[in-house]
């Protein structure tokens, strides 16, 4: 049987991400790997990442990283300090990885499923389709909320910082979740290392730190089961 092996943010830890594979015993002709967004930045193999990823096909979705990267690739932004991602901008494979990696979408959705990276708004009633072939080189709200959003208001206003946690009227936007009875589905997410994953009914939180010294961590839909694997380090400080 086809399975959907959804994985938190693997952050260019491809060493991590190769042990969880065969913990999962992925097959590639029919397994169907879905990570939910940050692929690469921080950690040490971001190029060795995409090539992984891209060679078996991931269904992945863009997190705030994997823009970044975009960004700075065509030249919209500048590397930052603790940026990893050079040996991707230097390879002569940058241009057919970008190209794969830009055409991943923000949302991606099955009839009992949804994945992004950060966050879903709770007014969005159809986020795979607002956020339908929306540019990542080109900021807007939606895709800002989508990739970096985790505490919100219940009309989706954002505080000023998400830790210290923030005062009510903030909440973890998956609060909101579902946002009406007609949704069924279940959201996968990642971006919110400090929660140490999420496992509640209709949301599964994934980033378990992977590239602070924590685990990576990935969730098999079918079977509605848990596989992590230890870090092999600390690649960054910790953060959020």
């Amino acid at each position: 049987m086809s399975r959907r092996i959804f994985v938190g943010d693997i952050q260019g830890c491809r060493v991590e991400l190769e042990r969880l594979l065969e913990a999962v015993a992925f097959d590639p002709a029919g397994d169907v790997l879905c990570p939910v967004g940050d692929l690469v930045n921080r950690g040490p193999d971001s190029l060795g990442t995409l090539r992984l990823l891209h060679g078996v096909g991931a269904e992945a979705v863009l997190g705030n990283h994997d823009v970044h990267l975009l960004r700075t690739a065509a030249g919209l932004r500048a590397e930052r300090p603790g940026d990893t991602f050079a040996d991707v901008l230097a390879s002569g494979e940058r241009e057919e990885l970008l190209a794969w990696l830009g055409a991943l979408p923000f949302v991606r959705a099955w009839d009992d499923l949804l994945a992004v990276h950060a966050g879903l708004h709770p007014l969005w009633s159809a986020p795979e389709v607002l956020l339908a072939g929306r540019d990542p080189l080109h900021p807007d709200p939606q895709t800002d909320f989508a990739t970096r959003a985790r505490s919100c208001a219940p009309d989706g206003e954002r505080p000023a910082q998400d830790w210290p946690e923030p005062p009510e009227p903030f909440r973890p936007w998956f609060d909101y979740w579902p946002p009406d009875a007609a949704e069924r589905r279940t959201v996968v997410f990642g971006h919110w290392a400090r929660l140490d994953g999420v496992h509640r009914p209709r949301v599964r939180g994934l980033d378990t730190g992977c590239v602070w010294g924590g685990r990576l961590t990935a969730w098999i839909a079918e079977e509605d089961r848990l596989v992590a694997v230890e870090s092999e380090r600390a690649y960054a400080e910790h953060g959020s």
